[in-house]
């Protein structure tokens, strides 16, 4: 099979991903729940994984929070900062992560900058937005369908400049791109552990700079005679037993981003999808710039869905249609179609997406 789908899961981990996994379940027991060998050797993993996210993201050990996913960690975020009918700026290629938590509070969205690889545009439309002094801000910092990269760095500083709060979700660039906590300020970044950081689903990551409402209540191993949950970071957001066995996974994860780079990742990742561009015949292909490696397209006379349906029959996996992601859609003007999108990793190599192209080539030469 080719994987082109690392922006949903990166299929293809790192060797040592496997073990540490396996190891976890045979020799972890629960984090702060006794003194015993199996209970400390669990306690030491997580830390080990939060100091590891901590030294990445350029943050101190306990403001790294572990989450289920990136959903799971910006739905703490937005309950923190965004009150019921609050007004929050976003940008115009948002997940529905962001953009159904924010229904869910019938907060008044203003979009900020529509304009796909235009990081001028975004940056003019939130300085125009922030003037109006909104509750939160919220930003994805690379598109998951596009591979826009939006200016983060410079849209923090506005956000600092305006005394606006801060959320970004770097679902698709922790791992592959710059990204420090303690340098934009952001109130909160939101990650998860099974796209570019190689861990397994089910693992994310939030980072705090301060404090943050409970989204779960429940047992910590610490305060247990409060009747209310820990006022500290990271216990007050971690309710309930650790996913340690990802967690350790995670951590692998981890170091083999620290070790190989994220901008070695990144820079692969951008050249196969300068490959593929040119490869690429009888579609429309959205590229620009300020890019990632994901790459999407519309094939000029044929359905989306039913390409990548055909693709799958020649046993290749990538997404087509609107990546949970509405949206962004409708910025690029794309909501009527979708798009097929093509997301690369660490894993995959030239002789693949040129095998892919030629595939596509017959596919649409067939239409």
């Amino acid at each position: 099979m080719i994987y082109f789908d690392a922006a949903a899961t990166t299929l293809q981990k790192p060797m040592s991903v496997y073990p540490s996994v396996l190891k976890a379940m045979q020799t972890n027991a629960s984090v702060a729940r006794g003194g015993y060998l199996a209970a400390q050797s669990a306690a030491q993993t997580v830390f080990s994984c939060r100091q590891a996210a901590a030294e990445l993201f350029d943050a101190q050990t306990e403001q790294v929070a572990f989450t289920m996913n990136a959903t799971h960690g910006l739905n703490i975020a937005i309950g923190t900062l965004v009150n019921e009918g609050d007004l929050v700026v976003v940008s115009g290629f948002e997940h529905n992560a962001v953009m159904r938590p924010l229904y869910a509070k019938n907060a008044k969205i203003l979009v900020a900058g529509e304009h796909l690889f235009d990081p001028e545009n975004t940056l003019e439309a939130f300085d125009a937005a922030l003037k109006k002094r909104p509750a939160a801000a919220i930003c994805t910092h690379c598109s998951n369908v596009f591979g826009y990269i939006l200016p983060i760095e410079k849209i923090a500083e506005l956000c600092q400049s305006y005394g606006v709060p801060l959320i970004i979700d770097a679902s698709q660039s922790a791992g592959i791109l710059p990204l420090s906590l303690k340098n934009t300020r952001a109130d909160f970044i939101a990650m998860p552990g099974h796209k570019s950081l190689y861990g397994p689903q089910g693992t994310g990551i939030l980072l705090c700079a301060n404090g943050a409402k409970p989204l779960l209540y429940g047992g910590t191993g610490s305060n247990s005679a409060d009747a209310l949950m820990p006022d500290f970071l990271p216990d007050r957001l971690e309710a309930g037993t650790h996913n340690v066995c990802g967690i350790a996974g995670l951590l692998a994860g981890l170091r083999y981003v620290k070790k190989r780079s994220p901008k070695a990742i990144m820079e692969h990742e951008c050249r196969l999808r300068t490959l593929l561009a040119g490869q690429m015949e009888h579609v429309r292909i959205f590229t620009g710039n300020a890019q990632s490696g994901v790459l999407s397209f519309v094939p000029k006379d044929m359905d989306c869905e039913s390409f990548a349906s055909a693709l799958a029959q020649k046993n290749i996996a990538l997404r087509a249609g609107l990546h949970c992601a509405p949206l962004a859609h409708k910025s690029a003007g794309t909501f009527d179609t979708g798009t097929v999108r093509v997301s690369f990793s660490a894993f995959n190599t030239r002789q693949e997406v040129l095998q892919f192209a030629q595939i596509c080539k017959k596919l649409l030469q067939k239409t």
